[in-house]
């Protein structure tokens, strides 16, 4: 099978084929993705890929669709005239969504949202626009208007911001694809949410998470080989501490790449599991990086590339270097690059990843210790304006300026300038969520703070068109107070209490709840049975007075052992 890859074109579409037997396989890919949006419309380009899948219907061949980052992709397999069948289906569906089926497809994608795990790496590095709006849910959805949705069709979706790829023993005969003019659209924005790196967030209690953002090179793809081997070697044979333990290369086709690096942990050994992942890193950016693991990552390279479907496989990644404006490289060259990484360039790929990387931590851990920066959970200052105590008298109050909305507690301040506020997250019961474009969140909520109608309406109108999102009726209203963030849920700092992932000190009280709850229910049911012998067992003809005494002793005895643990928690709570 040939490994070449050739460029032609097709009505107007840049074209790559590479010659394979079997079923064709073909895929439309266009240069748009989660990345192209806006916080309060994340979602659009997923809607409009479903709608136009939709009257593909049921097929006997294999087809699909993927909305990524930077580019949204339509893929099909099959024989000649099924594949020329589906890809003039989507180039019609494009031009013209089927909008009867918008309500439904929008109850579909929040189906398939609620299945999802939405990382938190994404919004910690790039904020919450952009790259990072990978992390947050699908807001957009629920109100976007059929006009809206045909004028991001029609605006990104062109024949020239398009690439067609194929597979097979020839082009499709009878292929046409009949797309709207428009012009190639550059690659998404890169913004960033860390002063500082390297960097660290504890958040989730799964394990160890890092990435790092390096020059797309090969020697950066065998770094992320080699770490992995190193990782897996240390943390799984030798310590015995992670069952998985993984890396991940993901090539952002803007010259940069991300690798990901990741190791699973039981609660009872994340302290182990976290010191020998920070261990791994720093043997390899002190240059111990073997030759045999070199090797052997850079044997498994150049078998993927001389495979018999090697240039077929490539395929779809070279449709979005295309359009990214990235020449494909060649077999030969790509071969040629493989071999001639030496372990001196691997290792300043890792020192250029030390210089990138952000840590994800498990829940209650740290890694300022190992010399990771705190990414940051509050901001560097309140505005000043009016201000607003809390109704529960706990010294946290709300300032609202001309310039933007501040929370603050004690020498704490989470900030969302209005010119910065990403989306604007609108509750029935009058709450409101400020997303600042850096990820961090301020909770508005009249009823904890005695905000008055009037300045409601002033922040609503300083806040930028365009921001705000309506929501459904909350099931409970979030606390008030001002507290650092453990993780990002839908947005991170002192305010995002709601909606979010628990920080720490949440974690704990709802712990001592639970537990609470249930010690304090077996001893009251402890209680009562022993009660209920100590007044009716003395009665008992079979029973002497003292098995009467030793077992009502006895009863009384279990419950109060199993009333002491509610009773450190009630203490401890109340301390808390």
């Amino acid at each position: 099978m040939s490994q070449a890859i050739h460029h032609t074109e097709t009505h107007g579409v840049p074209t790559l084929f590479a010659y394979a037997t079997g079923p064709v396989r073909a895929g439309l890919v266009f240069r748009v993705g989660v990345a192209d949006e806006t916080l309060a419309g994340a979602g659009i380009t997923h809607l409009v890929e479903h709608l136009a899948l939709h009257r593909q219907g049921l097929a006997d061949y294999h087809f699909n669709g993927a909305t990524k980052a930077a580019f949204t992709h339509f893929h099909v397999e099959g024989a000649e005239h099924e594949v020329v069948a589906y890809l003039h289906g989507v180039c019609a569906s494009l031009a013209d969504l089927p909008m009867e089926r918008l309500e439904t497809e929008k109850e579909i994608l929040r189906t398939e949202e609620a299945r999802r795990e939405m990382g938190r790496l994404p919004l910690w590095r790039y904020g919450a626009q952009g790259y990072g709006l990978s992390s947050y849910p699908e807001w957009g959805v629920r109100q976007a208007r059929p006009e809206d949705v045909r004028r991001w069709a029609q605006t990104w979706f062109t024949r020239d911001n398009a690439v067609l790829w194929v597979a097979g023993e020839r082009l499709p005969a009878g292929l046409s694809l009949t797309l709207p003019g428009g012009g190639r659209r550059p690659m998404p924005q890169v913004t960033s949410a860390l002063p500082a790196a390297p960097a660290y967030f504890s958040d989730g209690t799964g394990g160890v998470l890092l990435d790092a953002v390096v020059a797309d090179t090969t020697a950066a793809r065998l770094y992320a080989g080699v770490l992995e081997r190193e990782l897996s070697r240390s943390l799984r044979q030798e310590g015995g501490y992670s069952y998985t333990a993984a890396s991940d290369y993901a090539p952002r086709r803007d010259g940069f790449a991300t690798v990901t690096a990741f190791a699973d942990a039981l609660p009872a050994k994340q302290d182990a599991v976290l010191g020998g992942f920070v261990d791994v890193l720093a043997g390899l950016r002190a240059g111990r990086i073997a030759q045999a693991d070199l090797d052997a990552v850079r044997g498994r390279s150049d078998a993927t590339l001389t495979a018999p479907d090697a240039a077929v496989r490539r395929l779809p990644g070279a449709a979005e270097d295309l359009l990214a404006h990235r020449r494909p490289r060649t077999l030969d060259e790509l071969r040629g690059e493989l071999w001639a990484v030496t372990p001196g360039q691997v290792h300043a790929v890792a020192l250029e990843a030390e210089g990138t990387a952000l840590l994800q931590a498990p829940a209650g851990h740290t890694a300022d210790w190992a010399g990771y920066t705190a990414a940051p959970t509050k901001s560097s200052y309140a505005v000043t304006g009016k201000r607003f105590e809390s109704v529960r008298k706990d010294g946290t109050a709300l300032v609202v300026g001309s310039e933007g909305v501040s929370l603050t507690a004690g020498g704490d301040a989470v900030t969302v300038p209005y010119r910065a506020c990403a989306a604007v997250l609108s509750f029935p019961d009058g709450g409101r969520r400020l997303i600042g474009t850096d990820g961090i969140c301020v909770e508005v909520e009249p009823g904890e703070y005695g905000i008055d109608a009037h300045t409601m309406a002033t922040i609503d109108a300083a806040l930028p068109a365009g921001t705000a999102v309506q929501l459904p009726p909350r099931q409970r209203r979030p606390e008030p107070v001002a507290r650092e963030s453990a993780g990002p849920g839908e947005g991170r700092g002192p305010g995002s209490a709601a909606g979010r992932r628990p920080d720490e000190r949440t974690r704990r009280t709802v712990g001592q709840k639970a537990v609470l709850a249930v010690f304090g229910t077996l001893a009251g049911l402890w209680s009562l049975l022993a009660l209920m012998y100590t007044v009716f067992g003395f009665s008992d003809p079979e029973t002497t007075t003292g098995e009467w005494a030793a077992l009502a002793l006895f009863l009384w005895c279990v419950g109060g052992l199993l009333a002491w643990p509610a009773v450190r928690v009630a203490r401890g709570t109340r301390k808390g």
